[in-house]
């Protein structure tokens, strides 16, 4: 790959992660930060309804699933950006093929070339 199609690339990621980075931010302020009575409104001394207490953990449940994923992709971002300064970003972890620039453009991050990655989803999906 070329020195200009690399800095392209390195500067999407940059960009990316920093999106990433605020609404992980946002999510972790929210499903962390919060007691379940700052987070209803609650001012009162009495408890919370059993039900209201299930969707308040539901929230914060789904809150840090979501948190969970997006560290999940900027560790992804930044194996991208070390293999960018090593010299190696765009090929396939798997097969050591290149990733098309087509997959790279919708997805800098990626990992694996589409076919190595549609068959590690089938392997996941009949685990």
């Amino acid at each position: 790959m070329k020195k200009t199609e690399l800095d392209r690339f390195k500067k999407l990621l940059e960009v990316t992660r920093k999106k990433i980075e605020g609404g992980l931010a946002h999510l972790e302020e929210d499903a962390l930060n919060t007691s379940q009575r700052d987070a209803s409104g609650d001012l009162s001394g009495y408890s919370l309804h059993m039900a209201d207490q299930a969707t308040d953990n539901f929230d914060r449940e789904f809150n840090l699933g979501l948190a969970s994923s997006e560290q999940q992709i900027l560790n992804l971002i930044d194996d991208a950006l070390r293999k960018i300064e090593e010299g190696n970003y765009g090929i396939c972890g798997v097969c050591n093929k290149p990733i098309s620039q087509k997959r790279l453009l919708a997805v800098p991050y990626a990992p694996h070339c589409i076919k190595c990655q549609s068959e590690q989803e089938k392997k996941k999906r009949q685990a």
